[in-house]
């Protein structure tokens, strides 16, 4: 049975300590886990996940796969890629095909809840108001069936203040 709307809360702090049974890791097509958010979580995580990653490459921006949360305490870790290659600076739009494809992956496996950091932010050079926007956007034209919380999670205050002001 779909449900009307999901709940979402904003924390400013650090994706790994969030409350929520899978997280989701803006990725790049490859799977590679270098810089910035993807690092954090391959080293909390380790490199098995990274692995399971890769071996599901390549993944187009737009499309999402789950892996094993590795050592974290999270049941899995959605990798939804922004970029095709890593490093590129990317156009806004690919952040809303990754948010749509996290909620549609996370639904579809049964998670009730999800943390999402900034998505294209960082390597990718999205403005935090216009990745904000197109979250936002994204999360609440989303019919989840089992996903009932979003969590929106980083380090950046302004990130966190751009995803404030819109909810």
């Amino acid at each position: 049975m779909a449900r009307d709307k999901l709940e979402i809360s904003v924390v400013h702090g650090s994706l790994l300590e969030v409350d929520a049974q899978v997280i989701v890791n803006a990725a790049n097509s490859y799977g590679l886990m270098g810089g910035g958010v993807a690092g954090v979580i391959r080293r909390a995580a380790g490199s098995q996940v990274e692995d399971e990653a890769r071996r599901q490459a390549p993944i187009p921006v737009g499309q999402a796969v789950l892996t094993s949360g590795g050592r974290t305490k999270f049941q899995g870790i959605i990798h939804a890629p922004t970029m095709p290659e890593p490093a590129m600076r990317i156009p806004a739009e690919n952040v809303a095909e990754a948010t749509r494809a996290s909620l549609t992956l996370a639904d579809e496996k049964g998670f009730t809840s999800i943390a999402v950091p900034g998505m294209g932010t960082g390597v990718g050079r999205v403005l935090p108001n216009d990745a904000a926007g197109k979250m936002i956007e994204e999360i609440r034209q989303f019919t989840p069936t089992s996903l009932q919380t979003v969590v929106l999670v980083d380090v950046d205050p302004a990130m966190v203040q751009a995803w404030r002001d819109l909810i």
